[in-house]
């Protein structure tokens, strides 16, 4: 398609900023690749053939997504290698690939035609549905259904790629394909859909390839060849950039590379304010090999262990491989507090084994603590490994889900009974280790006050409170700009729930993506929290954020912003601080 504007004129087209730096070189324009393969008519004598060849691509398909998960979870973590272990459950769903091998019998078509007329029969039902669990489901089931074609079509899974360094730019990229950029050629990408939360901005991030998303009609705008330069700070694309834009980037770039350089440098000093209150710089993380990305950035110990990644790996972890894992990382981590949050299967994430049909709405439904306290044989395991655990150091364990006190209440006498388990049997272990609870639904934060007295902390999921608060599905790009944290429906979940923490003597922390949006930490220290757990490599940036803010400040100012309606009110005026604060970190 001609592009309707003047060749060799700068040109500057905005879209969503989704992971920062600068990216500058020759554009590769990605065609849309999944697409409906002929439909081949094979004839009765051909269909064990195409049986044949539907195995061998499903069998060449799963080792690929393996390559990916093993590449992945070295390279960014569990967390991001999760999407991948959803990508294998697809391929063992037999009652889709049945329905697959049906329709090559009764048609007598090719494979290709069979399973993509299956598949794509579930990504349309699914894509119709107001659903967050269904609408990520539809992704996995796309990725998936792309890669097992394109080897049926025996190109091994790959499309024409450019050898040369280069800005790709695509109607979309799937989990998969972020996963498999080459680094040293993709400087940064760019695409027509998705948003700040998606799985490839996030992977984006974790990868640190410059990306904007949101670009309307790419064809318009671009072709291969065309010169680019991608700012991933303000979300802005530049077409043939002037010599004169190029060296305000090259120095741009240069001071951006000084300042990252003076943040890493201070990673290790001390979380104080200006005016010396210490707040606790924590991680979330997944693994035990990941401790030492926390020591390396500085954090202080582990605030969000996701536990349930060893279930998702394995079948049924045993106690002892349990107590192994959490020794290690326990151990590691010594003297600092690592707070082990039991394990949160349901939801977004499946039960192994689990035979039956999907929950309706699973996030409403059969997760966090309701699953445990309803497998307590698995939950007894878990929480005898972790205070086995906890002799070798400073443990804490975190209930999810909470939504009643009952709950609090029930899960502590389970662990009660451990202790007594292990102490009747010579065990060692820490009877004075800290319990928490998770608030991430708004009842549990509507009567923190009455959850306090039965726990040592509490600990906020933002990104759970503010989409269950709120109704919002941040995903779903139709609602997504409802996704708003700062309404002020969320501040005062948040205030109610550190007040409630003071009043009882006990510390409140967060555990969400607002510990690391650097443009809330004013706001965050205003509320008064006491802890802020995030992905270790964003702790030495807010550490030196943390450096550059008054606390006393911080706190009146939040008592003005929480009297406000407009989140976007909020939001600028808590930015207008860090920005005057420590503006080398935001512009």
């Amino acid at each position: 398609m001609e592009k309707n504007h003047p060749s060799n004129e700068e040109r500057r087209i905005q879209g969503i900023a989704v992971s920062g730096g600068i990216a500058k070189g020759t554009v590769f324009l990605q065609g849309k690749l999944f697409r409906e393969p002929a439909r081949i008519v094979v004839g009765p004598d051909g269909v064990e053939a195409e049986h044949q060849r539907l195995e061998t691509a499903l069998t060449i398909t799963r080792q690929q997504i393996k390559v990916m998960y093993d590449r992945v979870l070295a390279d960014l973590g569990a967390e991001n290698a999760a999407i991948f272990e959803a990508h294998l459950l697809v391929l063992e769903d037999s009652t889709v690939l049945d329905q697959a091998k049906r329709a090559i019998d009764d048609d007598q078509v090719c494979a290709d035609y069979g399973f993509w007329s299956v598949m794509n029969h579930y990504i349309v039902a699914l894509r119709a549905l107001d659903d967050k669990y269904m609408s990520e489901r539809v992704i996995d089931i796309e990725d998936v259904s792309r890669r097992v074609l394109r080897n049926l079509r025996g190109d091994g899974g790959t499309a024409a790629k450019p050898t040369g360094e280069h800005v790709l730019a695509a109607h979309d990229l799937t989990p998969s394909d972020t996963a498999m950029l080459d680094r040293k050629l993709v400087m940064g990408f760019i695409t027509e859909v998705g948003g700040t939360t998606s799985h490839t901005a996030i992977m984006a991030r974790s990868m640190q390839i410059p990306a904007v998303v949101g670009i309307p009609n790419l064809q318009d705008h671009l072709r291969s060849g065309d010169q680019i330069l991608l700012d991933g700070y303000s979300g802005q694309i530049i077409l043939d950039p002037t010599d004169e834009t190029l060296e305000g980037y090259r120095v741009l770039e240069q001071s951006k590379g000084a300042i990252n350089e003076q943040v890493f440098d201070q990673r290790q000093a001390e979380s104080l304010t200006l005016d010396g209150r210490g707040i606790i710089l924590s991680a979330n993380i997944e693994f035990p090999h990941e401790a030492d990305e926390v020591i390396g950035n500085g954090a202080q110990g582990v605030g969000l262990f996701r536990t349930e990644f060893a279930y998702l790996k394995r079948e049924r972890p045993s106690e002892e491989e349990l107590y192994e894992d959490y020794r290690e990382i326990t151990a590691r981590l010594s003297p600092d507090l690592i707070i082990f949050r039991t394990v949160d299967l349901g939801g977004d994430k499946l039960e192994p084994g689990r035979v039956g049909g999907a929950e309706p709405n699973p996030f409403l439904g059969w997760r966090g603590i309701r699953y445990c306290l309803s497998r307590t044989r698995l939950f007894r395991e878990q929480l005898r490994a972790l205070l086995r655990a906890s002799a070798h150091g400073k443990v804490g364990i975190m209930f999810p889900m909470i939504c009643s006190v009952e709950e609090v209440i029930e899960a502590r006498g389970i662990l009660t009974e451990c202790m007594d388990e292990l102490e009747g049997q010579g065990v060692a272990f820490d009877r004075e280790v800290q319990v928490g609870a998770m608030i991430e639904i708004p009842s549990a934060a509507v009567i923190a006050d009455l959850i306090a007295p039965h726990v040592d902390f509490l600990s906020i999921g933002t990104n759970d409170l503010v989409q269950y608060s709120l109704a919002v599905d941040r995903i779903n790009e139709a609602v997504a700009h409802l996704y708003q944290p700062t309404h002020p429906a969320v501040l005062r979940l948040i205030n109610h729930t550190t007040k409630a923490g003071r009043q009882n003597k006990i510390w409140v922390g967060i555990c969400g993506e607002m510990a690391g949006d650097l443009n809330l930490t004013p706001l965050l220290i205003g509320l008064g929290l006491d802890e802020l757990s995030m992905a270790p490599v964003q702790v030495p940036r807010v550490k030196y954020a943390l450096r550059k803010l008054d606390a006393a400040q911080c706190r009146l100012k939040a008592k003005e912003w929480y009297r406000l309606a407009d989140p976007e009110e909020v939001y600028q005026l808590s930015r207008a601080i860090a920005l005057k604060a420590y503006p080398e970190l935001l512009k």
